[in-house]
C-alpha cells in the first residue's frame, strides 16, 4: 500500500509495518494507520472525486489502507444522503442543521462501513471465518457484508440485543452466541473464542481499520456540502470508534489539503451510560459505568476505543454533552416529525444533543452542525412506539372515528 506508511500505537508510538493482521501495540494499546500524504496529494484531488462514478465508501480508495488489487465488498456501502434540515433548525432555534443519515447503508447503519474494511481485510488475510462481539449493529453489519462476500461469521451479542438486530443475523446466516451478561462479558467471551480458533477479528479494540471504514462518513460529509466545513459535527458515543474514525477522516482530509480548517465535535453520549464524556468533564481518567440505558448501541460500560475517542473530543475542542433516555425518545419523534427520518435510539443521540447543547448554551445558534443518524429505527420498533406511541384502535364505522377523534383532540 504505497499510500500507508505504518500503523502506529496511540500510547507508546512504537511503529508496526500495516499487514491485514496487524492487531494491537504490545503495550496494550490501540494502533493508527498513518499515511503518506505527500503521496496522496500527488495521486488524489478533488477533481478525480467529481469525476469518480463509484457512490459508495470506496470512492475514497486513495485514502483508505486497501491494497491495489483488492476488490471492494459486494454491498453498495456508503454515499448515504445528507439533507439540510430546515425544518428541524427552525424549531431548534439554529442557524443551519444538517441530517447524516446513515441508516440507509445496507444493514441499515453506520456499522456498514467498518464491517464492510474489515471483510475487504479478511479477504487480503486470506481468513476463513470473521468474528466480533456487538450490542447489535456491528454483529449484523458483518454478517450482511460478509454473506455478501461468501465468508462466515461468529456473532457474539448481549442476551439484551434488540430482536431486530438479532432477526438481521439469523437471517444473514451468522452463527450467533447470545451471552447472558453485559457487553464486557460479551467481548471477553468473543476475544478468548478468536483467540482460540484463530479468527479473524473484528472488534473494534483490536482492529485498528474499523476506524478507516468509519472515517468515510465525514469524508463523505465534507464533499457533499462542497468542502465547506461547518462549525461542528454531532455524534452518538459508544464504544468510541465511531468519533474516532470521524475526526481521523476530518485529520485526513486536512492533511492532504482537501479542508482548510477542522469542525469541532459534539461527542454526545446516553447519562446512564458515559463513561468517555464523564472522563472529559472531569478532567480525570475514565472509569467503567453500568450499561443503564434504553439506547442498546451505545450502552458500553467499558468502552475499547477510549484513547482514539478522548484524543478526538479534545484535539477538536469538543463540547461533551449527556442526554437521558427521554430525551432521547423526544428527539426521535421530533427528527422524524420535522425531517421525516426514523433513527433508532442511539441513531438519534446525537441530535438529541445537539438541541440540548443549544438549551444549556454550550452552542452558539449561529453555528452551522451537521449530526450524523448512525442507525435506522426499524432495528428497534419496540423503542419506536415506546417514543411515538400506539396507534388509535376503532371500530369500523364512521362514529367510533369521530369519538376516537373526539377523545384525542384531533379536528381534521
Amino acid at each position: 500500500m504505497k499510500n500507508v506508511k505504518c500503523a502506529k500505537c496511540v500510547k507508546c508510538g512504537k511503529e508496526y509495518e500495516a499487514t491485514p493482521t496487524t492487531t494491537t501495540c504490545e503495550c496494550g494499546g490501540i494502533l493508527d494507520i498513518v499515511y503518506d500524504y505527500d503521496y496522496i496529494k500527488a495521486h488524489f484531488t478533488k477533481d478525480d472525486l467529481e469525476h469518480c462514478p463509484d457512490r459508495s465508501m470506496w470512492r475514497y480508495r486513495p485514502l483508505l489502507p486497501v491494497e491495489p488489487d483488492s476488490a471492494p465488498t459486494p454491498l453498495r456501502v456508503g454515499w448515504s444522503p445528507l439533507y439540510k434540515a430546515d425544518n428541524l433548525a427552525k424549531v431548534l432555534g439554529l442557524k443551519a442543521l444538517y441530517i447524516k443519515d446513515d441508516g440507509q447503508n445496507p444493514t441499515a447503519s453506520l456499522k456498514d462501513r467498518a464491517s464492510a474494511m474489515a471483510v475487504v481485510k479478511a479477504r487480503e488475510a486470506k481468513a476463513p471465518i470473521i468474528a466480533c462481539s456487538s450490542t447489535g449493529n456491528a454483529a449484523s453489519s458483518l454478517a450482511g457484508n460478509a454473506a455478501a462476500a461468501g465468508i462466515p461469521t461468529y456473532i457474539f451479542v448481549p442476551s439484551r440485543a434488540p430482536k431486530g438486530k438479532v432477526a438481521q443475523l439469523r437471517i444473514f446466516g451468522a452463527t450467533v452466541i447470545s451471552v447472558d451478561g453485559s457487553y464486557e462479558d460479551t467481548f471477553e467471551l468473543s476475544k478468548a473464542a478468536i483467540q482460540r480458533w484463530g479468527w479473524y477479528d473484528r472488534n473494534a479494540a483490536i482492529n485498528p481499520y474499523l476506524s478507516e471504514g468509519k472515517k468515510t462518513v465525514t469524508l463523505e460529509i465534507m464533499e457533499q456540502l462542497h468542502w465547506q466545513v461547518p462549525d461542528f459535527i454531532a455524534l452518538s458515543v459508544g464504544d468510541g470508534c465511531t468519533i474516532a474514525g470521524a475526526w481521523k477522516g476530518l485529520k485526513d482530509l486536512y492533511a492532504a489539503g482537501f479542508i482548510d480548517k477542522l469542525p469541532r465535535l459534539i461527542s454526545v453520549q446516553a447519562e446512564g451510560c458515559c463513561p468517555l464524556n464523564r472522563a472529559i468533564q472531569t478532567n480525570t481518567p475514565w472509569e467503567p459505568m453500568e450499561e443503564n440505558t434504553l439506547a442498546d448501541s451505545i450502552a458500553v460500560g467499558v468502552p475499547r476505543n477510549a484513547d482514539k475517542a478522548l484524543n478526538a473530543i479534545r484535539e477538536s475542542n469538543g463540547i461533551t454533552v449527556n442526554v437521558s433516555d427521554d430525551e432521547i425518545l423526544a428527539a426521535m419523534r421530533l427528527l422524524g416529525r420535522t425531517q421525516g427520518v426514523f433513527g433508532e435510539p442511539a441513531g438519534v443521540t446525537g441530535t438529541a444533543g445537539v438541541k440540548k447543547a443549544l438549551e444549556l448554551g454550550l452552542l452558539d445558534p449561529d453555528s452551522t452542525v451537521v449530526s450524523v443518524v448512525t442507525g435506522n429505527g426499524l432495528k428497534d420498533a419496540a423503542n419506536g412506539i415506546k417514543a411515538a406511541g400506539e396507534p388509535m384502535l376503532v371500530k369500523p364505522t364512521m362514529e367510533a372515528l369521530l369519538d376516537a377523534f373526539e377523545e384525542n383532540d384531533i379536528h381534521p
